[in-house]
């Protein structure tokens, strides 16, 4: 074989049978290596296709299938949610986060199947989540605060509320707030964080109402007479209810009047109408039947010096 390379011109020697023989048989050989890995090249690629479709054939079962489930398992949840009364926003939101979770499962199992490491994106879900927690922090508390006010429902709209040193009627109830209407046409936003672990008088949550009312009269004056008269009054109102039935006691002896204590049940709705028309009446009719409504006097003795 070394006579056949040319080094710089023509060879010097001519090929023997033998040199022919040994180039033939090196590039058969040649031939039929590159023939063998070609053919190990397509039967790697076939089966790498075939293997590939498999995982994603059983990927797409599987994402079918987990669709199905949040489905059924959304409607289930929606059932109860239903039937325990929760208010529409609550439900509304509770239904989204579901359906989020479960999504994120689901992708996180197809991922798998489909051979991707899934450990990294758990890694990248979990700190994501602790770094939105730490930013908004006081946020997350409101909302929690909010999904507990919606879920055990402390109140509700049109309820008139004292809470975080705030008072009116429940306009509106928010995932983050709750809007309060004052009696003065003001609206006020309470955060729900504070309105979930503070005190909160409902003054609307039950059906009806005690009014108490404190009146005076004279130390001359006859008791038992202002107490047939207070009677009546409430007799005469019908907005005042029989069961239970109107407290009317003398309640103590004050420094100018002796002071008679008058407590009525009524409608929650009627409470201030009825407050303000007994005090109305008290204050035109003890007059007619001699009782006087005394009020804190100051006499003042001038002493003259003499010269």
């Amino acid at each position: 074989m070394l006579d056949l390379l040319i080094s710089g011109g023509l060879p010097t020697t001519v090929p023997t049978p033998a040199d022919t023989t040994k180039v033939v048989s090196f590039f058969e050989k040649l031939s039929s290596a590159s023939n063998m890995s070609l053919q190990q090249l397509l039967e790697q690629m076939v089966s790498g296709i075939i293997h590939i479709s498999i995982k994603i054939l059983i990927a797409l079962v599987i994402f079918w299938v987990g669709k199905w489930l949040m489905k059924k398992i959304r409607k289930f949840v929606s059932g109860i949610l239903i039937r325990r009364n929760v208010e529409l926003s609550l439900r509304t939101f509770l239904l989204s986060l579901i359906n989020i979770s479960l999504m994120l499962i689901l992708l996180v199992i197809v991922i798998g199947i489909l051979g991707v490491n899934t450990s990294s994106f758990v890694a990248l879900f979990a700190s994501a989540g602790i770094a939105v927690g730490m930013a908004l922090s006081g946020t997350l508390q409101n909302f929690a605060g909010g999904v507990m006010v919606l879920l055990f429902k402390p109140y509700k709209v049109g309820d008139y509320i004292e809470a975080q040193g705030q008072s009116g009627t429940v306009k509106e109830i928010q995932i983050f707030n709750t809007i309060l209407n004052t009696p003065d046409n003001k609206t006020i936003i309470v955060p729900n964080g504070g309105l979930s672990t503070g005190i909160i008088n409902n003054y609307s949550k039950e059906g009806k109402r005690r009014v108490d009312w404190t009146f005076g009269i004279g130390y001359g004056d006859d008791y038992d007479k202002a107490k047939e008269v207070l009677s009546r009054m409430l007799d005469e109102d019908t907005r005042v209810l029989k069961d239970p039935a109107y407290f009317i006691a003398l309640h103590s002896l004050g420094d100018s009047s002796v002071n008679i204590v008058v407590r009525a049940w009524v409608a929650t709705s009627d409470y201030w109408s009825v407050y303000f028309d007994m005090n109305e009446r008290v204050y035109k009719e003890f007059g007619k039947y001699g009782l006087n409504i005394p009020f804190p006097q100051m006499d003042v003795h001038v002493i003259k010096e003499q010269e």
